[in-house]
């Protein structure tokens, strides 16, 4: 990043990376990984669950009840293969698997609060009842 003084002063949303100048979404643009790493409905909600702790299948599909066996299978897998969860199998009977935050993964936990704060100051507005009853 080029100091303040030389050149242009750096601006908030526009990095100094050449990765940033480019004409169309690439593979390779930061933006674009993140995005990538938080596809998928229910993503965030299962990412926030990791936040607050490591957490087992069971104890998923108890905080997320309206989230199916299958979502929530390939989100884990998902995030899995992302590089934000680790997964662990624990010896015993039954088997049980543990899914932990990586370092990486507990780096999502700002970048969930900034896209919460700005769609708590963006909310569209609610439909006033007389376009709702048109």
């Amino acid at each position: 990043m080029a100091h303040q003084t030389v050149g242009h002063p750096v601006r908030q949303g526009l990095p100094d990376d050449p990765r940033a100048h480019v004409t169309e979404p690439t593979p390779s643009c930061p933006v674009e990984i993140t995005l990538a790493a938080l596809h998928g409905r229910w993503t965030t909600l299962v990412i926030r669950e990791f936040l607050q702790g490591d957490r087992t299948f069971t104890e998923l599909r108890h905080a997320l009840p309206a989230l199916s066996d299958k979502v929530l299978s390939d989100r884990l897998a998902h995030l899995t293969e992302a590089g934000v969860l680790d997964r662990r199998r624990r010896p015993g009977w039954p088997p049980r698997v543990h899914y932990t935050l990586t370092s990486d993964g507990h780096r999502l936990g700002p970048v969930l609060q900034a896209l919460w704060d700005w769609g708590a100051q963006h909310q569209p507005p609610l439909p006033s009842t007389e376009a709702r009853q048109r």
